[in-house]
């Protein structure tokens, strides 16, 4: 079938500054020359896939993938979910949906964190999902907690859920962010004034959505993706989007 859509511009004026004082690392990793466009070959377009038979049941479930079911993960239980959509509305299925976080008290289990907060043993932190034929996904998790780092005398990242999406091939991928509505540190965050248009900023908050969160179990959090277009959803290394 033809696509009759309307084409939908790149909007490189929108995407955070690569370069920010009070981000200190942008300093010394952000471009110093001129970015360079370079065609994609055809094993960066078509390959290697990733197999879909290799989710197991338990990969998007956080609050117990990691013991596999034997035990449970501590902290708020949250539903995340949404659809990948493209620039002009249409669901994109069958894609790769990945997840990490912190635990509850704001720590990743990462050999370089170093953070007071304890780990907890039944929480690894990621998760993975594809979305149907709606281009729908969901995660149940936890909530993660604030935690400081060292960039001025008091930084402190908001609570947050780091997304990785793939295209058709892992040569195709996109990396974000998910704040939850109502954090007040979003505004003191220097990594999220980067964005500098509040509309934008805006799409990496996720609403409580009450109508499908569940009594006494947990609450859920909306968060749809956007790949292009005016209504895309800001990603950390492709301005463009897929």
């Amino acid at each position: 079938m033809t696509d009759t859509a309307a084409l939908m511009p790149r909007r490189r004026e929108v995407h955070p500054d690569p370069y920010y004082l009070d981000y200190k690392t942008s300093i010394t990793r952000s471009p110093s020359l001129p970015l360079l466009s370079m065609e994609s070959t055809p094993s960066e377009e078509t390959g290697p896939r990733f197999g879909h038979n290799k989710l197991g049941a338990l990969d998007n479930n956080l609050i117990c993938n990691y013991t596999q079911g034997k035990a449970l993960a501590v902290g708020e239980r949250i539903r995340v979910h949404g659809r990948v959509l493209d620039e002009t509305g249409r669901p994109v299925p069958h894609t790769l949906v990945e997840i990490w976080q912190a635990n509850a008290g704001g720590r990743y289990r990462h050999i370089k964190d170093t953070y007071f907060a304890p780990l907890d043993p039944n929480f690894g932190g990621c998760g993975r999902t594809i979305t149907d034929e709606n281009g729908y996904y969901e995660f149940m998790t936890i909530r993660p907690g604030a935690y400081p780092w060292p960039n001025r005398a008091n930084d402190w990242r908001p609570m947050h859920i780091h997304f990785s999406i793939f295209g058709h091939a892992f040569g195709q991928r996109l990396i974000s962010q998910m704040y939850f509505q109502g954090d007040p540190l979003i505004d003191m965050c220097p990594i999220a004034a980067t964005v500098r248009d509040r509309s934008q900023l805006d799409r990496l908050v996720a609403p409580l959505d009450m109508q499908n969160s569940r009594g006494m179990d947990y609450l859920a959090y909306k968060f749809d993706i956007v790949l292009r277009g005016r209504r895309q959803t800001m990603f950390e290394n492709k301005p463009e989007g897929m």
